[in-house]
């Protein structure tokens, strides 16, 4: 699945279908590919957007999860969405309950699934020497609940940007970011009804992650997927539109 990548002013993203926005925010190694199967199923009654996230592009002062939302907010802003059902993946979940919690007016709903922002075991205690394939695909593959879900294809995008010395730095610099910005204090703040996706197999976000959220989000409900760990919305396709479906399908606004 390919899709047209427009531009507006310095911002890049993939706009698909018509209705009230669904605008996903993927993860910190995420890409476009990360939500192939939840735009086609959505485009038929929304209007899909993600937004090329610049978390290797920023400058290093600005690459934390406070720039990542700026520039999120920013293209909101320029794209004059309104009604907007916010879903983010991993960092992209963390991005997303900042920026409800700074700008809360244009957000309708909150979909978060393995989010960052209360605790995270990233890369663990070490980082990869550059050069490290073998590694680097142990680490893609625990992601997921089923390792052969980490393509050569999805390794060899993360093994090329940990060839790369700036880009490490960079992660490195979100990677610290997303734990320093601590949202235990702030989700009881978030009005908006949530829904909380959560894979059963998760180590990255455990499944305590999913019920710390729920228990601090005031107006949300949570769901575990079993056999499935990181990234719900890549790994149980099927079972993650039902259940996305079905929220939406309550929140979203009666036309005529």
């Amino acid at each position: 699945m390919s899709y047209e990548i427009k531009q507006h002013d310095k911002f890049k993203f993939i706009e698909e279908g018509e209705g009230e926005p669904l605008v996903l925010l993927h993860g910190l190694f995420g890409a476009l590919s990360n939500f192939g199967d939840l735009i086609e199923h959505f485009k038929q009654s929304y209007k899909v957007v993600v937004p090329l996230l610049p978390l290797l592009d920023l400058d290093i002062f600005h690459t934390t999860v406070s720039g990542l939302q700026n520039y999120v907010h920013k293209f909101i802003e320029l794209r004059k969405y309104n009604n907007i059902h916010l879903l983010g993946n991993s960092l992209g979940g963390h991005v997303a309950c900042v920026q409800v919690l700074k700008h809360p007016e244009k957000i309708k709903t909150l979909i978060l699934t393995g989010s960052s922002g209360l605790f995270e075991s990233a890369m663990g205690d070490s980082y990869p020497k550059r050069g490290d394939y073998e590694y680097i695909k142990k680490k893609t593959a625990l992601t997921f609940y089923d390792p052969e879900m980490a393509s050569k294809e999805l390794v060899d995008e993360v093994f090329e940007i940990t060839t790369n010395r700036l880009k490490v730095i960079k992660i490195l610099a979100l990677a610290k970011s997303a734990i320093r910005t601590n949202l235990s204090d702030d989700l009881k703040k978030i009005k908006q009804p949530t829904l909380l996706i959560w894979g059963n197999n998760d180590t990255i976000t455990p499944p305590f992650v999913g019920k710390e959220f729920h228990q601090l989000i005031p107006n949300s409900e949570l769901y575990f997927i079993d056999k499935c760990g990181h990234a719900p919305m890549m790994e149980v396709p099927a079972e993650f539109n039902v259940l996305l479906s079905a929220f939406l399908q309550k929140h979203v606004s009666v036309t005529f």
